[in-house]
């Protein structure tokens, strides 16, 4: 039992309570003119932030139920579960000076009567009064108002004030005895997201019975930090975002929860980095003759950023802790050729490479690619993947295991039990956020000493998320693409200009090359707008370009028919691909050099800015033309993709258009759940980093602030691969 100070007037809390819990009330009504917040005698007992919803007043399991449809089970989730977005009615306006819009008036009820005027539709209409005039306020399907306004007594009404019937009235208000602590009226009144039978009205009901447990949340950061930090409390940050006053306070309030939020994922990523640091590495020394003659037989120049790259992961090698490096670029910037010549330092000092592509394609191709660039080297090189014989793969499987293979390419089939290595001292993982973090580190538990990790992606990463999401990493980056290619050219086009960019379309075609075009969905389904695979490749086929060869390609297709539709266009058997984004990540087509993508406006930026780098990749002018559906107006994105070939300032423009999303693809251990913070605020990320290692240096046992460390500790799972 937590210790009370009783009076007539109120009661008052000795604020102990340990970290994991808060307290819960019961009413009890004091005799005398008590006031009307604290005329109650309010009892407390333990309440551990992780208990079921049903313990609040109000909540039955019907209504538990339904919260659990937002993600609400505990306690926790309930007090942290913030507003979307804020109606401000804190405005009280005279009758007299009313105006239509938004408005909050504070009136006696002259008379309330409720009445069907059809068989199911009930109205309730009042005349309020506040002295210095009158109006009328309406209520549809809510027939206990007539009750509940009591003739001569006084009322708060927030509404939207609007023209009825040649009539302005006061609709569906929300309405508040005067005295009373309002939830709806004569506030800031905070929006929640909603589902069915849970409104906003709702939730305010339930955040008003956990008020004074606001005051009571232990803090989940030291005193000394938020003194440093200058910000409030949490229990204070939380009343102020559920209750707030003013607007000024929302600010200050949503500061400190966004600090919070980006400090966790700081903390998480220096822990992984400072637990990778603890770790047993190979030490591969730097060979410098190996490096030129790897360089001197490349069919290219390597650019500089990729001797950059390189030199980077050298350096790592000769470090006795295991690199964690990503390895970022546009499509065709060279990771590849960076991975080989990494992977060819790494054989010659005795050890063995693991190549993982999320699909067989894109893990064939690598295969192709690297034996061409390692096999004249004296590099044995294979592709494990799942459509290989059962007999060929345990043969392989036999010569991995025995150190007779040096680099394996392959996909899941990698990972599977009877995978093993005789050395693997390096993995590289490509498009590594499509594989989810337990298989990354299923592979990477395939060695006796922890092997060297590079993982590669060719979508462009913003600085913000660099600090947080992929803090613990190293990062090298190819912002440079090989001499000879050529910008490609992007426009936004119609249906329209259909017939034109056809004719250019076919033009290119003519000359010998070959196009994509790609749809958002397979088959025709309820949305009609939207161009769909089957149904253009139908169309294309019997009328625009019925004297061309067309192909049809998309995931429903079975694997081996997808292989065989990509290795024949790659063989220049087909002059167009009708697909969905199945193309996204793909075969390697040089001479393709048209992408025709229908429906542009469905697309996020980095998807679009993908697809766009299927074309491009060899020495001919490539073109890329962006379609909206019929009727749609060109998106914020197409212009910046029209406009700019640059994906690290597109990446940028993407997080602040999207947000985050799902940086690291198919997470097991669960996602981003930032509710104030913003990853496009760089200024944050910078000072929660400096915080952050602060916290690290002065405060070493994290656990003591439970809330916090829990959070830290499901942060470090999405990343963590030891």
């Amino acid at each position: 039992m937590l210790p009370l100070r009783i009076s007539r007037r109120g009661c008052w809390l000795k604020k102990k309570a340990e970290n994991d819990s808060v307290a819960r009330r019961r009413h009890v009504r004091l005799p005398g003119n008590s006031s009307p917040l604290w005329g109650y005698l309010i009892l407390f007992h333990y309440m551990h932030l992780g208990e079921s919803l049903t313990t609040i007043k109000g909540v039955g399991a019907q209504t538990a139920e339904k919260l659990s449809s937002l993600g609400l089970e505990t306690v926790e989730d309930l007090l942290y579960f913030l507003p979307r977005k804020y109606s401000d009615f804190s405005q009280v306006t005279s009758i007299v000076d009313i105006e239509p819009g938004n408005v909050t008036i504070k009136a006696k009820v002259e008379s309330a009567v409720g009445r069907y005027v059809r068989r199911r539709m009930h109205v309730t209409e009042a005349v309020l009064n506040d002295g210095t005039s009158k109006t009328r306020a309406v209520w549809f399907n809510q027939p206990y108002r007539a009750e509940q306004l009591k003739e001569g007594e006084e009322f708060y009404f927030s509404g939207v004030y609007d023209l009825q019937r040649n009539k302005y009235v006061l609709s569906n208000p929300s309405t508040e005895r005067v005295g009373d602590v309002g939830t709806s009226t004569a506030r800031i009144v905070p929006i929640y997201p909603e589902t069915k039978g849970v409104k906003s009205f709702t939730l305010r009901k339930l955040m008003k019975e956990l008020l004074p447990l606001m005051h009571m949340l232990p803090e989940t950061l030291p005193a000394a930090l938020i003194k440093q930090e200058k910000l409030i409390s949490i229990g204070d940050a939380l009343e102020k975002l559920h209750f707030p006053q003013k607007t000024d306070e929302l600010s200050v309030a949503k500061e400190r929860m966004a600090f919070e939020e980006v400090l966790e994922l700081m903390v998480a990523a220096q822990l992984n980095k400072r637990e990778n640091a603890q770790l047993e590495g190979y030490h591969i020394p730097f060979n410098k003759e190996a490096a030129k003659t790897f360089t001197a037989q490349l069919p290219f120049t390597m650019t500089d950023a990729q001797k950059r790259a390189a030199w980077e992961i050298f350096q790592d090698f000769e470090q006795a802790i295991p690199m964690n490096r990503l390895l970022q670029g546009d499509v065709g910037s060279g990771k590849t050729a960076v991975a080989a010549m990494a992977a060819y330092m790494v054989v010659g000092g005795g050890y063995q490479v693991a190549f993982m592509a999320p699909t067989e394609i894109l893990a064939t191709q690598h295969a192709e690619t690297i034996a061409t660039l390692l096999e004249p080297l004296g590099v044995r090189v294979a592709l494990l993947v799942g459509s290989v014989k059962p007999k060929a793969k345990l043969e392989l499987a036999e010569r991995i295991e025995a150190g007779e293979v040096d680099v394996v390419v392959g996909t899941h089939a990698l990972i599977q039990k009877n995978s093993q290595f005789a050395k693997l001292g390096l993995v590289v993982v490509d498009e590594q956020h499509r594989f989810g973090v337990a298989q990354r580190a299923e592979l990477l538990g395939r060695s006796q000493c922890m092997p060297h990790l590079l993982s590669m992606t060719a979508t462009p990463i913003p600085r913000s998320l660099q600090l947080t999401l992929y803090g613990e990493l190293e990062v090298s980056i190819l912002n440079e693409l090989p001499k000879g290619r050529q910008p490609i050219i992007t426009k936004l086009a119609s249906g329209h200009t259909r017939k034109q960019f056809y004719e250019s379309i076919d033009a290119q075609m003519t000359e010998g090359r070959q196009v994509y075009v790609v749809c958002p969905v397979i088959g025709d389904g309820p949305q009609a707008e939207l161009k769909s695979v089957e149904q253009e490749y139908e169309r294309l086929r019997h009328g625009t370009f019925s004297h061309r060869r067309l192909a049809m390609l998309h995931g429903k297709m079975k694997p081996a028919e997808k292989d065989e539709v990509m290795r024949r266009f790659k063989a220049g058997e087909y002059d167009m691909i009708i697909a969905t984004t199945v193309i996204e990540v793909g075969v390697d087509v040089p001479n393709a050099t048209v992408m025709l993508i229908e429906g542009a406006e469905r697309f996020g930026l980095a998807q679009l800015h993908q697809l766009r780098g299927r074309v491009g990749r060899g020495a001919h002018q490539s073109f890329c033309y962006l379609v909206p559906s019929d009727g749609k107006k060109p998106s914020e994105r197409l212009y910046e993709l029209e406009k700019s070939q640059d994906g690290f300032y597109l990446a940028e423009v993407d997080l602040r258009l999207r947000g985050p999303g799902e940086i690291y693809g198919r997470m097991q251990h669960g996602t981003l759940n930032l509710r104030i913070a913003s990853l496009t605020d760089v200024k944050l990320m910078k000072r929660a980093s400096e915080a952050a290692k602060w916290l690290l240096k002065n405060e070493p046992n994290l656990i003591q602030y439970k809330q916090f460390y829990k959070h830290v500790s499901r942060y470090r799972g999405l990343t963590a691969l030891n």
